[in-house]
């Protein structure tokens, strides 16, 4: 076997992704051409059965089932349906998540106009969303001895971006918990329990569309600044995220834990002078 084939391969190899959106659909097909067998989970069960569907017509193996990742007692009864499937599970990837309009202060608001509701809301999808996930799968992992949890975290969690307070809270609790999580399961499970976190830079979807572009496609003033914080001058495509998951959950990355890997052109080394 040669050397990239023995660090990098994983074939074989069992997934689980919360959230079947556009992120969770471009990590379920990169796993899945790499041989990984995916099952993913989605609060919409049409949408993960449509996703499973598609990656298995393209020559994948792949499942999806209907969860609520701020359920415990569902976790866990799809924690065995997927052992009952697949065997086993290799890999976690906590890719739930999201905002609220009531979380996000707008061009003439204040925080303290803040809906708290929407916070607490975005605060449990995002942070809980990820906690609760690991607890039960992670539970799997610590009884084999060995798995990966990947962590979604994003540029608003080291800095502070305006108007999106309540992602940029939930965020940050993401990296600490990723390395609260590694140094816990690297103490009491052994080396081969790994957690890491993959924070993307700017990448235009449905949900910040209209935030950094126009109705003719130029920029906002705010897409215009980020475009202007990135060396790269420009949003990443959702593809570009693959390669730093492929590597994070191979061997080839079997000594790196706790870390929060930045994909983002630029934007979070990049002063702006």
């Amino acid at each position: 076997m040669s050397y990239l084939e023995d660090a990098f391969g994983l074939q074989g190899k069992v997934a689980v992704i919360t959230g079947g959106g556009v992120l969770g659909s471009s990590m379920a097909k990169a796993l899945a051409s790499a041989g990984v067998k995916v099952a993913v989970l989605d609060l919409f069960e049409d949408k993960a059965m449509v996703l499973a569907d598609e990656v298995t017509k393209n020559g994948g193996v792949c499942k999806g089932y209907a969860c609520n990742v701020l359920e415990k007692e569902t976790l866990e009864k799809v924690r065995e349906a997927v052992i009952s499937e697949f065997g086993h599970i290799d890999i976690l990837i906590n890719g739930a998540g999201g905002n609220m309009p009531g979380a996000t202060i707008g061009p003439d608001q204040t925080v303290f106009d803040m809906d708290l509701g929407d916070f607490k809301k975005v605060m449990d999808l995002n942070l809980v969303g990820s906690v609760l996930p690991s607890m039960v799968f992670g539970e799997h992992m610590a009884k084999r001895g060995k798995g990966c949890v990947i962590n979604m975290s994003s540029m608003t969690a080291q800095q502070a971006v305006t108007r999106v307070f309540g992602y940029s809270v939930s965020k940050a609790g993401i990296d600490n918990f990723t390395k609260w999580l590694s140094t816990e399961f690297a103490l009491k499970f052994g080396e081969g329990l790994r957690v890491n976190a993959i924070a993307p830079g700017f990448f235009i979807g449905e949900q910040n569309r209209r935030l950094l572009t126009n109705e003719d496609g130029s920029l906002t003033d705010r897409g215009n600044t980020i475009i202007n914080q990135t060396p790269m001058k420009r949003f990443g495509e959702i593809d570009e995220l693959n390669g730093t998951l492929l590597w994070l959950v191979s061997d080839a990355a079997k000594f790196v834990t706790g870390i929060v890997v930045p994909v983002d052109g630029g934007f979070s080394a990049f002063s702006g002078v």
